[in-house]
């Protein structure tokens, strides 16, 4: 069977590792830019804090994949505060900002971890993502990606980014695994600790 001939769920079904970009697949692509207050040397002045908006539907995405036993990673070529505070919460394993070259993220990755490419699924929308998307075991591009991004992807999220197209990716894989219910189910049993110590709200800084 040659690459063009293994179907998507196939190619679910090998990963180990999941990758997401950040703005417009974990976020709707909005990039707002905030004036804040602050006190420099005794004198006020105002700084521009960037602020971005997530799922809520994400964040319960990667605690099923962590009941699974996959894990995550973001690489992103923005550097934000919210995407450490957000990738805090949800116990992100694998977290790099300022990429402009993404495969040298991934190549990290692998080192670190022992996977193979066929075992890395990624996330993207846009051009910046294609090294990746090209190469890995399942590409993954989200409703709103362009078209050259969803013409590489072996499958496109029904959801756009920031609107659940990571859930969609997470339960897409878990369902080709066999583990969608089974993490459901766990994910809701309040003797699993893994779910009430996700995504808290807190800015990471719980323990």
């Amino acid at each position: 069977m040659s690459a063009a001939e293994i179907s998507a769920q196939d190619r679910a079904r090998k990963i180990k590792i999941l990758i997401f970009d950040v703005d417009g697949v974990l976020t709707d692509g909005s990039i707002w830019l905030v004036p804040v207050p602050v006190t420099v040397d005794g004198k006020q002045d105002t700084k521009m804090v960037e602020v971005k908006g997530y799922s809520a539907h994400d964040g319960a995405g990667f605690s099923l994949a962590k009941l699974a036993g996959i894990k995550c990673g973001i690489i992103t070529k923005r550097i934000s505060e919210t995407v450490a505070l957000r990738a805090r919460d949800l116990r992100i394993e694998y977290v790099y900002q300022g990429q402009a070259f993404k495969m040298k993220a991934v190549r990290e990755i692998m080192a670190q971890s022992g996977v193979s490419l066929d075992e890395i699924a990624y996330v993207g929308d846009d051009t910046i993502d294609l090294p990746v998307m090209r190469c890995c075991g399942l590409a993954i591009a989200v409703a709103n990606a362009r078209q050259i991004v969803k013409d590489t992807a072996h499958y496109v999220t029904p959801n756009r980014g920031g609107h659940g197209a990571g859930r969609d990716a997470i339960e897409f894989i878990l369902a080709a695994q066999g583990l969608l219910e089974k993490c459901t189910e766990a994910y809701i049993d309040e003797d699993n600790p893994i779910p009430s110590s996700m995504d808290i709200g807190k800015g990471g800084d719980l323990k």
